[in-house]
């Protein structure tokens, strides 16, 4: 199988460049497929494509660019001249652009590349059904709310017209068969990136280090946390370190740096910033647990997935998708109510007073997310491209 790719990939820093990346590293490796095209943003010699394991050819074509209005016929043209037996859509709806028209015309490509005969997935990440658009960073104009509903409302049926449309949870699958009476979708678990060799949940020597990860300033906020870990050196009398490890979400530019200027009068804060791939196990492993500050949710966790693959302790508000990733998956955490400061310092100090307890969440975490590798979700799409998606549906539905 030739197969192509449309998504961001690293070093790109649009959103799911990181899920692009290990999912290449799974299919590179699959017996079926002679070559991988990425249909991407970044130029060939940009690409992280450098493996240590043997594995199919890949190109990268670059041939879209974020905030575009003419990447629905850039594909296109790249599908046209590449000539792939499937592609796989990695989607989710602000994937093309923060400019909502550059966005929405994005979108169309699947139906556009199913219309040029190419057997076409879409890996759809989010639906507008669950995201608030307030917090998310879309808007608070009630005339613009019901504008994008009315978009929101519209999109889906133009992702539908691709052949099965995979989602990562349960509830996205119900709404769109519910709401759209779609025949087509299939639930396939996010999965998990790299799963290293269990630890020793030891904590690193030194304050614990509580860390918060992703693109903040939308439904992610960091002063919750940060005011809630004052309150927890408090309570515990332990010394604890704040780790805030990414960036500004696209939609609030400046948003981190104002909060470091709002709490520069505090010890042990550190911002990581960008936090490059190489980074990443460092980052998770020296962590005593992973707090998720939000007050809405946009779709499966990667985060949660990362956390619990390097057997961390996690603390989040019991909302949205981080409950039913919770409920399907077999996630622990200890929860609060979101915004709340008081409620988020007795949730972080329950962990670092009790560790027995705080292992027990870790391992888990562990457990659930070695029941995902990428090894095994790049299968399931593998089915995809080439059996009956209601068998898959019924079969990946029970076992998540």
């Amino acid at each position: 199988m030739k197969l192509a790719i449309v998504t961001a990939y690293p070093p790109s820093k649009v959103t799911l460049n990181e899920y692009a990346y290990h999912l290449v590293k799974q299919f590179r490796r699959h017996q079926k497929v002679s070559e991988l095209i990425l249909l991407t943003d970044i130029a060939p010699s940009q690409a992280a494509i450098s493996f240590e394991e043997a594995g199919c050819a890949i190109t990268v074509k670059q041939c879209w660019t974020f905030n575009s209005m003419f990447n629905l016929f850039s594909i296109a043209r790249a599908v046209r001249q590449t000539k792939p037996d499937a592609i796989l859509y990695n989607l989710q709806f602000m994937k093309f652009g923060d400019n909502k028209a550059a966005a929405a015309l994005g979108l169309f490509s699947p139906w556009l590349s199913k219309c040029m005969k190419v057997k076409t997935t879409v890996l759809l990440h989010n639906i507008m059904e669950t995201v608030d658009l307030d917090s998310a960073g879309f808007t608070k104009n009630v005339l613009k709310k019901k504008a994008y509903n009315f978009i929101g409302e519209m999109l889906p049926r133009v992702v539908l017209k691709a052949d099965p449309v995979a989602l990562t949870i349960s509830k996205y699958v119900d709404i769109l068969e519910q709401k759209y009476k779609a025949s087509n979708c299939v639930l396939i678990p996010h999965g998990t990136f790299e799963i290293p060799q269990e630890p020793s949940y030891i904590p690193a020597d030194g304050p614990l280090k509580i860390m918060t990860f992703g693109k903040f300033g939308t439904y992610k906020k960091v002063e919750v946390l940060i005011e809630a870990v004052e309150k927890a050196r408090v309570k515990t009398g332990q010394p604890l370190e704040v780790v805030i490890a990414g960036t500004d979400n696209p939609n609030t530019l400046g948003y981190l740096a104002s909060v470091k200027e709002k709490y520069s009068h505090l010890a042990d804060i550190t911002f990581t910033g960008y936090v490059a791939e190489e980074d990443v196990p460092r980052l998770f492993s020296e962590s005593a647990m992973v707090v998720f500050p939000y007050t809405s949710t946009t779709g499966s966790s990667g985060v949660l997935h990362q956390a619990g693959s390097y057997g961390k302790a996690v603390v989040m508000p019991d909302l949205g998708d981080l409950s039913i990733l919770v409920r399907e998956e077999g996630y622990r955490g200890e929860f609060f109510e979101p915004e709340n400061s008081e409620s988020l310092a007795e949730a972080i100090s329950a962990l670092v007073v009790n560790q027995a307890y705080r292992n027990s969440l870790a391992k888990a975490n562990y457990a659930a997310a070695t029941a995902f590798p990428m090894s095994k979700i790049a299968q399931m799409y593998m089915d995809v491209f080439t059996n009956n998606t209601v068998d898959l549906k019924t079969k990946y539905a029970i076992s998540a």
